[in-house]
């Protein structure tokens, strides 16, 4: 058996045992520790290759900004901060027809400039927005779909946890990253905005309960001064991460220790944290960050198999016998993302991905800032599509038995929001300026 066959045998036995329930990171490792072990025929080789892998894979202080933004997120949470975005974002558009929907857009936006974490926004706005929604006349499944398809925003608007990994992944900067999501991440919040007002007007039914339309929300208007107080610790935050790294004071590491801080300073300020909970967020970080350090761990040595086994020169020759171009690449590429997203989560398809598509992007001479873009939006369309849809799975959970309704009908709501991120990537892909024009 050829090591090119040892190794595509391995991606279609990777895919069997995730879809048989198998853990990502277990199945990368095995895999991988089997495939160099017949390739060099010599178990110890693959036992020291692996030991290699978890030593270099993390070793990096690079790494820090992983579990710093982690903890910047669930503070912020904690903090009450996305509430206030949301109260602010509803006095901006309350006399816009679906301007709650809007709002809830905005918000997000604003969330994901300080966390960074999808499933961080879709909890909070769970409980946040869809009662004020439900309150004014919404139709649940509007209420949920907004919620969901505005939260995969925080994957990419910086900083975004997602774009982190793929730096990592890719051995790219991981401020250019940032900076090339900005405009995209923009982009796709005011086509969402465009949805749900075009929905308002021609398809109000989808969007209102018959006989309740209420297109202004009627609560009291907002005194500037108390929103001043709401917004002052948002633009405090983002200033302090976002514009430091900017304007190249600190690093992106740097960064995540300045967000933190912030975010644990607003949180005590406005006495939201107590040692439980502040125990508690510590512990949900440790999660996380341990869940991606030991994906990376065993992504590494998988990128180290395939390398040995020639697999993407391979597959590079083999494109270009069968006259495959840049665009019938990026096609199956986006393709496969998105297949791959019905099953798994966004982490693990890049750390499955990547190892074997970005040796291929490079052969064809791509810009692999522009093409870490269009990868993060491919993954996001994944916390949008059944039958995993980790987004959806997230909202139900946060719901609990406080509205009655089904996975299919959050999934059906987020229907328009999932195809307005199809067009969003067809023109990302097609203009690539899109994303790059702020690096230049």
């Amino acid at each position: 058996m050829s090591n090119v066959a040892i190794a595509l045998g391995s991606l279609v036995l990777m895919l069997v045992l995730i879809y048989a329930g198998m853990h990502v990171a277990i199945t990368l490792g095995l895999l991988s520790f089997v495939g160099v072990w017949l390739i060099r025929g010599d178990v110890q080789i693959a036992a020291n290759l692996l030991a290699q892998a978890v030593n270099d894979s993390i070793s990096s202080h690079i790494f820090g900004v992983v579990p710093l933004f982690v903890l910047t997120g669930f503070l912020v949470a904690y903090a009450d901060i996305g509430k206030d975005a949301f109260d602010v974002a509803n006095q901006a558009f309350r006399r816009i027809r679906g301007g709650l929907g809007v709002a809830t857009v905005a918000a997000n936006a604003v969330f994901a400039a300080i966390t960074g974490i999808s499933i961080a926004s879709a909890a909070v706005f769970t409980r946040v927005a869809v009662p004020q929604m439900l309150r004014f006349g919404y139709q649940p499944k509007f209420a949920v779909g907004v919620v969901a398809g505005s939260s995969v925003l925080g994957m990419l608007i910086p900083p975004s946890l997602l774009m982190i990994l793929y730096g990592f992944l890719s051995e790219q900067s991981v401020g250019d990253l940032f900076t090339a999501g900005i405009l995209p991440g923009m982009l796709l919040a005011v086509a969402f905005s465009v949805v749900i007002v075009a929905m308002a007007w021609w398809r109000p039914e989808s969007v209102y309960v018959a006989g309740q339309a209420q297109q202004i929300s009627h609560d009291a208007l907002m005194p500037l001064g108390e929103m001043a107080i709401k917004v002052a610790p948002i633009l405090m935050l983002i200033g302090s991460v976002l514009g430091g790294i900017y304007a190249g004071l600190i690093t992106a590491t740097e960064a995540g220790a300045v967000g933190a801080l912030m975010a644990l300073l607003i949180a005590l300020v406005r006495r939201k944290l107590t040692w439980r909970s502040f125990w508690g967020v510590l512990t949900e970080t440790g999660h996380v960050t341990v869940s991606v350090s030991f994906l990376i761990i065993c992504a590494n040595i998988y990128t180290r198999m395939l390398a040995m086994s020639g697999t993407p020169q391979a597959l590079v020759e083999w494109m270009a016998l069968a006259g495959f171009g840049v665009a019938m690449f990026m096609l199956l590429y986006v393709l496969l993302i998105v297949l791959l997203g019905t099953i798994i989560d966004s982490s693990s398809i890049l750390l499955i991905v990547l190892p074997l598509m970005l040796p291929i992007a490079q052969q064809f001479g791509l810009n692999l800032i522009w093409f870490g873009v269009v990868t993060v939006v491919a993954v996001e369309i994944g916390l949008l599509t059944p039958p995993f849809g980790l987004s959806v799975y997230v909202i139900k959970s946060t719901l609990g038995n406080t509205l009655d309704i089904s996975l299919g009908d959050i999934f059906k709501g987020t229907a328009p929001f999932t195809l307005t991120m199809f067009g969003v990537l067809g023109l990302l892909i097609a203009f690539p300026n899109l994303s790059l024009a702020l690096l230049k």
